[in-house]
């Protein structure tokens, strides 16, 4: 602590300035890394890492100022070249996937009229398999990344458009199974495999679909809609409860805030759901 304060006392005001630029730079890093993979595998192993080559660093300037081991100084860089050899063995796909995403690169975020008419594409798609009675499940993340989950699924990266969604939830298609993720104005993922809520007395009758709606809500932030293939009624999953036989007006209510509207989405939804709730238990 001694040597640290010393260290910080002979610097001039300088070169206090560029350590603390290079520290910022190097902490802007990480966490552009860590957010570029929060939610798929890769960042486990990525922290895994960091903590590895952090606490290895220090430990052995320690041992080798103490005791004068030059020797593990040189093994342990030779483990550090073999330590980027192995991320870049281990990360492939996510730097794939990096480099994909910056190729294209969209220099201007979706605009409030884009996501509009993503809302009214969503909304027209789910009102037809209402009608059709299609099966189908649609998740809009919000806060939460599903990377876990859309690694499960077959990547889409399109426009979103009712045609699309309609028929990659038709039935005859290899793609109609399981839900669709949309991140907004675009379809990132489908035939994504979602958790099931647990089994119980108060979800027993729901189908697989609804379950899933349950259980991806209940760990995560998203908004989830679903058509029931049976009575092609719809439904909307938040939070971890599910609001059924939803009209039209109040599914635009619904995505308009999970995809349009900035302020936190929980609790506008928490509060339409109450609401709606409430009306619910007038009514009978």
């Amino acid at each position: 602590m001694n040597s640290i304060l010393e260290y910080i006392l002979d610097t001039t005001f300088n070169e206090q300035l560029i350590v603390a630029a290079e520290l910022l730079l190097i902490g802007i890093f990480v966490y552009a890394i860590v957010t570029f993979l929060e939610g798929t595998r890769g960042e486990r192993l990525f922290r895994g890492m960091i903590f590895v080559l952090v606490a290895g660093s220090l430990v052995l300037n320690l041992v080798v100022k103490t005791f004068d081991m030059e020797r593990i100084a040189f093994l342990y860089n030779g483990f550090l070249i073999a330590i980027l050899i192995i991320a870049v063995i281990a990360f492939q796909p996510e730097i794939r996937r990096g480099l994909i995403r910056i190729g294209q690169t969209r220099f201007f975020a979706s605009s409030p009229q884009q996501l509009s008419r993503s809302v009214e594409e969503i909304i027209t798609a789910v009102s037809q398999m209402a009608a059709e009675r299609t099966g189908a499940i649609i998740v809009i993340p919000q806060q939460v990344a599903l990377g876990e989950f859309i690694e499960t699924g077959v990547r889409v990266d399109a426009k979103v458009t009712s045609e699309l969604i309609r028929t990659i939830f038709h039935a005859k298609t290899v793609l109609h199974d399981m839900a669709m993720v949309i991140q907004a104005d675009r379809i990132v993922a489908a035939r994504v495999q979602l958790p099931l809520a647990e089994a119980s007395s108060q979800f027993g009758r729901l189908g697989s679909r609804h379950r899933a709606a349950i259980g991806v809500t209940t760990s995560s932030d998203a908004v989830v809609v679903v058509v029931s293939e049976e009575t092609g009624t719809v439904s909307v999953a938040i939070d971890g409860n599910l609001i059924r036989n939803v009209s039209e007006a109040q599914l635009r209510r619904y995505l308009t805030t999970a995809l349009v509207e900035a302020t936190p989405v929980l609790e506008k939804l928490g509060k339409l759901s109450r609401t709606e709730t409430e009306k619910d238990s007038a009514a009978s």
